[in-house]
């Protein structure tokens, strides 16, 4: 492949950490970047079209588990209640805690991707990575948050109700709701989801297989449209992510200590580094963003960038 820089590494790097937690598409950007810019940027994307042995898509996923370190980092706490939750359900065979209960969600919703990923991410990527489609599947993504937005406000239930459902469901399984600690308590949304839906939401990630379509962006309105409010479709969306990109980066691992990323180890390493910290300073933002606010200005900006990208690479 085309020697790849340190800048050229920094700036994607610090990219995809904004746009693989932001509703716009990390695969996507780190294609169209690369073809705005021209040149060696462009040249690095389009080497990795040609082969199913692609050292810059490894690269993308070494960025890929930058961000999910930086994940696992802002959400530390919440992984060993959900560590714990999974052993404890194990041991005991009983889903008493929302945290128990939320490790059977998280397990159920990475299936999908789990399974199809391996088999679809190479070949979808060859196929669709040029500048083209992922700036047609950009404006796709931004239709689909659009639709999620609908979607939200035709099922608008209150954290009430969820609280009601979780309640009833501990109490049929007959738990005391008292055994989860009070500072899960604001997890009670998630818990209250279905097996099935979350089964729904993990399938939506698959979607983001095809450059230009959005992980973050398709989990959050898989949330929305199984009834969860912005802030709590959004960390569903965060910690969802998480196995999902460490595994990817765990297949990749024989590729990027192979020969063909002899040249680039460096730059991959830095590239990972940028990435966790924009990743870490993105979560941030988001999860306050989220609190009063909505999908529609992602989509916005998906629409019109994806709009103008076919424009000039048509």
């Amino acid at each position: 492949m085309a020697m790849l820089t340190y800048f050229q590494a920094t700036v994607i790097g610090a990219v995809q950490g904004v746009t693989e937690l932001f509703p716009i598409s990390s695969l996507g950007h780190s294609v169209l970047v690369a073809a705005w810019l021209g040149g060696d940027w462009q040249e690095l994307v389009t080497e990795s079209e040609s082969t199913t042995r692609t050292p810059y898509l490894a690269f993308v996923v070494a960025l890929h588990v930058g961000t999910a370190v930086a994940l696992l980092g802002h959400y530390r706490r919440d992984w060993l209640a959900i560590v714990t939750g999974l052993v404890t359900t194990i041991r005991t065979g009983r889903l008493d805690t929302v945290s128990q209960r939320l490790a059977i969600l998280i397990l159920i919703a990475t299936v999908p991707v789990a399974v199809l990923g391996p088999l679809l991410q190479h070949p979808l990527h060859a196929l669709f990575a040029a500048p083209v489609c992922a700036a047609t599947f950009l404006v796709c993504n931004g239709v689909v948050l659009v639709i999620g937005e609908g979607l939200r406000r035709r099922n608008e239930p209150s954290l009430a109700e969820y609280g009601r459902r979780y309640a009833r469901r501990q109490n049929h399984a007959g738990a005391r709701t008292a055994t989860a600690p009070p500072r899960r308590q604001a997890d009670r949304p998630l818990a209250a989801l279905g097996f099935g839906d979350a089964f729904g939401i993990g399938a939506a990630q698959v979607g983001a297989l095809l450059t230009g379509f959005s992980r973050a962006g398709l989990t959050m309105v898989g949330g929305l449209w199984r009834g969860l409010e912005h802030e709590h479709a959004a960390k569903f969306a965060f910690l969802l992510a998480t196995p999902a990109i460490l595994g990817a980066g765990v297949l990749q691992i024989p590729e990027l200590i192979g020969p063909e990323t002899a040249g680039i180890r460096g730059p991959v390493l830095v590239g990972a580094v940028v990435s966790g910290l924009s990743s870490w300073l993105a979560v941030r933002f988001l999860e306050r963003y989220f609190q009063t606010r909505t999908l529609l200005p992602f989509a916005a900006y998906c629409v019109v960038v994806g709009a103008f990208s076919i424009i000039r690479f048509a």
